[in-house]
């Protein structure tokens, strides 16, 4: 559980940074927009997913205390992946705006993944847990920018080809290995 949890903690942190070093390529490759030009779209783009995810963590936060946390979580997987596959073949801005959008919902999960660790975890297990999904947090972070930039220099839009079948993988794993941690008579 705690493998599958940080691993979503990571690709979402991972999703945030990846389009950072591959910015001024895409919307060239996208729009014809110079960097000059292109500067208020990026920091709109990068905006676009802190904004969803800061909406729809709470929302999913309550649907999985409604539904359970593994179907929230693998929807969301789901999302992301069929999204990064969008966001490599968006022929317009407006396409790339979309995408970006449903990336930050679909990456919304900090709240459902928490949850989980509050479900498995004992009172004295529960900091370390807290702890390894803060490293996954901050592997993300690092980790997104690194993967962008390494494969956005064979073609801009493949780090998001990479993103969407990594996050295709953590999802099927999710749904062999994946174990509903909320137990009914817990859910409202």
């Amino acid at each position: 559980v705690m493998a599958f949890v940080c691993g979503i903690i990571f690709l979402d942190a991972v999703g945030f940074g990846l389009l950072m070093p591959i910015m001024p390529k895409l919307l060239e490759d996208v729009a014809g927009l110079s960097l000059s030009d292109g500067a208020a779209i990026a920091g709109l783009l990068l905006s676009a997913f802190g904004l969803m995810q800061f909406i729809f963590a709470p929302i999913l936060g309550g649907l999985s205390d409604r539904f359970g946390r593994r179907p929230v979580l693998l929807i969301a997987l789901l999302g992301f992946s069929i999204d990064s596959f969008i966001m490599a073949w968006a022929p317009t801005l407006t396409w790339l705006f979309v995408a970006r959008l449903i990336s930050g919902i679909c990456g919304a999960t900090y709240a459902a993944a928490n949850a989980c660790i509050v479900d498995v975890s004992s009172h004295e297990e529960r900091a370390k847990f807290f702890g390894f999904a803060g490293a996954a947090l901050g592997l993300g972070f690092i980790f997104g920018p690194a993967i962008g930039g390494f494969l956005g220099d064979y073609w801009v839009r493949l780090p998001f080809i990479a993103s969407g079948c990594l996050i295709f993988c953590v999802f099927l794993f999710g749904y062999f290995a994946f174990p509903e941690t909320l137990k009914e008579e817990n859910r409202r």
